[in-house]
């Protein structure tokens, strides 16, 4: 079969792999009809995970049709139109039961970790075979694990071009305003105004908040969220952030801060200043409400320096991080994409055949283009 492989440093290529067969009783494989690029990658591609060995199959969201089924599968059928969660999770061990997913003791290729990391956490799609994970979903099929517990029917309204970011953007986004257990009334900054941050603004407005700001380097997709989140936008390269934060919360600070800037593909890539990716970090917890919530939506593969630690432990602020989210919303989420409550399909501002990988990893790397997500099709 053709897939979408990492070829190297900045380099990605479609090469032809062999088809994934059933290795487990719980494994389906599944006809990839829709995958789409992801923040995640983007350390892989810049050469920042030495863990990565060219020709893993990337795609760590994705959408298709059941092909077959094991024989303890109980949820699906063949022809049936699943979306994947990102993280593969067993369902039983220790954390499954306490409903962290994420955290899965045994839904990994392997057993070892970033030494920073201190455990292995969950394994996930198109990650290096050598961290826990998975071919991933920039492919003509793909075998999913524990497939009754990390995969998901697609109701018959919705679209596969809305549905497939049920897999993990929209789970990443929601997750950040849980996360923040963002009230009515609250006051909300995002940092990063791609696809999860958009998300994270979305779900924020859902919980009731009072207002919602997302801080971003980039017009176009700061005018995106405004337009369909109904959010306010501030770029920060033309305002004092933490002066115009304070003013629109009553001189307080948010409530909530999340940082979803994404991790950069280079260390300067984005902000164009920093020299670690954790200026977007650094800004949150000066900005943050003495008492309040810090969030981290976060991918990077190592360590942010610099960070503020005396103004966090004297403001007495709370940090949440999360590198994923599990699939236990992927129900909820769908049933909202159903009645229209969550509009995701704005977000693949750019579709191409899954043969011109390189080409929409380059556009998604370099956010050109007014590009945001690049949705493939096999």
């Amino acid at each position: 079969m053709r897939a979408l492989c990492w070829a190297g440093a900045d380099a990605v290529e479609v090469r032809r792999v062999p088809d994934p067969e059933l290795r487990n009783a719980q494994d389906m494989i599944v006809r990839v009809r829709r995958s789409t690029t992801c923040g995640a990658d983007l350390p892989l591609l810049g050469g920042r995970v030495p863990e990565a060995s060219a020709g893993e199959v990337l795609g760590r969201e994705f959408l298709g049709e059941v092909v077959e089924v094991g024989p303890e599968v109980r949820r699906h059928r063949v022809a049936d139109r699943v979306v994947v969660g990102a993280a593969v999770a067993c369902g039983s061990c220790w954390f499954c039961r306490q409903g962290l997913l994420a955290c899965c003791d045994n839904g990994t290729s392997g057993v070892t970790a970033e030494p920073e990391w201190g455990q292995p956490s969950a394994g996930g799609f198109g990650r290096p075979a050598r961290l826990g994970g998975f071919a991933g979903g920039h492919a003509e099929f793909v075998r999913v694990p524990y497939a009754d517990v990390g995969a998901f029917a697609v109701p018959e309204s919705v679209s596969d071009d809305r549905a497939v970011f049920a897999a993990d953007a929209a789970p990443a986004g929601w997750y950040g305003a849980e996360l923040g257990e963002v009230a009515p009334g609250d006051v909300v900054a995002v940092w990063g105004a791609g696809a999860v941050g958009q998300l994270t603004a979305g779900a924020a407005v859902a919980r009731g908040a009072d207002r919602v700001i997302v801080v971003d380097d980039r017009d176009d997709r700061l005018r995106m969220v405004a337009r369909h989140a109904g959010v306010e936008a501030l770029n920060h390269r033309y305002v004092d952030v933490l002066a115009e934060l304070r003013e629109r919360s009553g001189g307080r600070g948010p409530d909530v801060c999340v940082d979803a800037s994404g991790t950069p593909a280079e260390p300067s890539r984005w902000p164009l200043t920093d020299t670690d990716g954790g200026t977007a970090l650094r800004e949150a917890v000066h900005a943050c409400r003495k008492g309040g919530v810090v969030v981290v939506l976060d991918a990077r593969p190592g360590v942010v320096d610099r960070f503020p630690l005396g103004a966090l432990a004297d403001k007495g602020l709370a940090v949440r991080a999360a590198r994923r989210r599990g699939a236990t919303a992927i129900p909820e989420l769908l049933a909202r994409m159903a009645r229209d409550e969550l509009v995701t399909e704005h977000l693949a501002t750019h579709r191409m055949p899954l043969e011109r990988g390189a080409d929409g990893y380059a556009l998604f790397r370099d956010r050109a283009d007014g590009c945001v997500r690049v949705v493939f099709t096999p």
